[in-house]
């Protein structure tokens, strides 16, 4: 049997070298990390006999993808993101953790710092009275015994009506569709929004690249993003994909799962829409959320993954 060159031992003290595992400066775990890297590297190389030039155009391509700041959106479209989700998943469930609203995939376009408001937010600036349906957002931050949890944030964003998300789309407002909303007493939340839109892939960036020569799409559902928290509460990421999209369940970036479907109304009533305050056509959308008990602080807190921050 031919022994990989990729398998011998003057290989794998060569990536050692490279990894640094020849000094004591530096980061012990990410010398571990890179030292797998690169011997996967070498043995995805050897085992399906990649070319100088398809591996010269994947550079190329990492390249291109950083300098659109796409990464973000590769990962959740290769379901890498969603695969974090699910091992996650299969750790709670390793600890006897279960219960609550589903977890899934944050995305790439969520901004720091959005406003505060107790109770009850309005959410866009009105730049699109003329086109967007009106949607009233409300629900309950329980706790697993269906208990309301009263002074719980939930952090909200979402798209506009052509789905680009205010701070990456510079023609919104700042914090456009984006608010910090703190449960009352009874542990509810409102916003009055409006429906969002599913959104594409630029069919000109590298993410799409990729995608049409894996024969997929780059399409999402209508869908909120949010973050629910609470002091001695476990944090939790998550959105809920709108019903009836065309996208629900053929979502690119595998963000749709059961117990996030948010069943959408729209209501073509003029009374009901002047007891509102409004004219028209509008969208009432009712989604509780059950967080569980953190067993220890940190599980408070969401993840330290970089994220943009439009103002201090």
């Amino acid at each position: 049997m031919t022994v990989k060159i990729s398998d011998t031992a003057e290989i794998q003290s060569f990536f050692e070298k490279a990894a640094g595992y020849d000094n004591d400066n530096g980061s012990p775990r990410l010398k571990r990390i890179m030292v797998r890297v690169l011997q996967e590297t070498a043995k995805i190389i050897e085992d399906l006999d990649i070319t100088d030039d398809e591996f010269w155009t994947a550079v190329d391509y990492l390249n291109r993808l950083g300098a659109r700041g796409e990464a973000g959106l590769l990962v959740a479209g290769l379901g890498i993101e969603h695969f974090l989700d699910l091992l996650n998943d299969a750790r709670d469930e390793a600890l006897g953790l279960a219960g609550g609203t589903p977890r899934t995939i944050e995305g790439p376009l969520y901004v720091a710092g959005a406003p505060i408001v107790q109770g009850e937010a309005r959410m866009d600036d009105g730049s699109e009275d003329d086109i967007a349906t009106v949607m009233f957002l409300e629900g309950t931050v329980l706790d697993l015994d269906g208990k309301p949890i009263p002074g719980a944030t939930v952090d909200l964003w979402h798209a506009n009506t052509k789905g680009n998300y205010s701070y990456f789309d510079q023609t919104q407002s700042e914090y456009n569709l984006r608010r910090r909303i703190l449960t009352d007493a009874n542990g509810r939340y409102r916003a009055r929004s409006i429906v969002p839109s599913g959104y594409g892939c630029d069919p000109k960036g590298p993410t799409q690249e990729c995608l049409d020569q894996l024969g997929r799409h780059g399409q999402r559902p209508a869908h909120i993003h949010f973050f629910i928290s609470a002091p001695g509460y476990r944090h939790l990421t998550t959105q809920i994909n709108l019903s009836d999209d065309k996208y629900l369940w053929d979502d690119f970036a595998y963000a749709t799962r059961e117990g996030l479907i948010g069943e959408i109304r729209f209501v073509e009533d003029e009374a009901a829409a002047a007891s509102r305050g409004i004219k028209g056509r509008f969208a009432e959308l009712e989604f509780n959320f059950q967080l569980q008990k953190a067993t220890e602080p940190n599980l408070e807190k969401r993840s330290q993954r970089p994220r943009a921050l439009q103002t201090v």
